[in-house]
């Protein structure tokens, strides 16, 4: 029987690559996803293809109502930030390895914007835990990554390590012996770029995906905001094109056509009728 693995999984990048890393390793996938009051439940739609992408073992999705607490460009009515400069505030990490531990360099330095979620990786890490202990898992995977990212706290190597620390303290199976949690962060030291060249090994279909904190409401990007900015540097590295603006593009152009023919019928129409 494959070991199983809870895996987070917000339909972006970052979570959908952890997914192949687990799916590569033989990990039975127990994908978890919510609706925790973001912007907009099209990242929800992503995360769905891509649970059937993976034939996962199960896909759950909780409601947890974080807008009641807010605090965030994501779940108040605070204007999420466009454009923002990549030299002062949206930076990369420098990563070390000391003493066998991952940890960030400076991170006190980092300004953290307004579309940090209070909190959102320890709650979410959480209900994995209990999720996974109720299926007697001992594997954790989260996209977490320091390195091309927005100064999250709750993505350091230094939380991550703290955390299954926590995590091991705090289950009954932990407890009694019958289990040691593993919380995997495998793109956590990967650039934006790498993650992505990962993926596209793995043959992860990256237009399932979903990265904007503010998409229209037919899920197309704004383009401006520091996760579309970070996906656009991902890709550039690549050297690919994101298949996501591939398929809008045909999308546009197709609805485009479907514009002109209208206008022309009713043109004839029109004329039809004046003759």
């Amino acid at each position: 029987m494959n070991k199983k693995a809870v895996v987070l999984s917000s339909g972006g990048i970052d979570s959908t690559t952890a997914m192949a890393i687990a799916n590569s390793e033989g990990y039975e996938i127990y994908s978890l996803s919510f609706n925790y009051g973001q912007r907009h439940s099209f990242e929800l739609k992503m995360a769905s293809e891509i649970a059937r992408f993976f034939n996962v073992r199960e896909h759950l999705i909780l409601d947890i109502d974080l807008r009641k607490i807010g605090g965030s460009a994501l779940t108040a009515d605070i204007e999420v930030p466009k454009n923002r400069s990549q030299k002062l505030e949206v930076r990369s990490q420098k990563l070390e390895i000391k003493d066998s531990k991952l940890t960030t360099h400076n991170s006190q330095l980092t300004t953290i914007p307004v579309t940090y979620v209070p909190a959102r990786n320890t709650i979410f890490l959480s209900f994995a835990l209990a999720w996974a202990e109720v299926l007697k898992a001992d594997d954790i995977f989260i996209g977490a990554n320091a390195v091309d990212y927005s100064g999250y706290p709750d993505c350091r190597p230094e939380y991550i390590i703290a955390f299954e620390k926590m995590a091991n303290l705090a289950t009954k199976a932990g407890v009694e012996g019958r289990s040691h949690i593993k919380i995997h962060t495998p793109l956590i030291n990967l650039t934006k770029g790498e993650i992505i060249k990962k993926g596209l090994e793995l043959e992860v279909d990256y237009s399932m995906t979903s990265s904007c904190y503010n998409p229209d409401k037919d899920g197309h990007p704004c383009g401006l905001c520091d996760s579309c900015q970070f996906r656009l540097k991902g890709f550039t590295e690549a050297g690919i094109e994101d298949p996501l603006l591939k398929l809008q593009t045909n999308h546009r152009s197709t609805e485009t056509r479907r514009k002109g023919k209208r206008l022309k019928k009713e043109e004839r129409g029109k004329k039809q009728a004046e003759s």
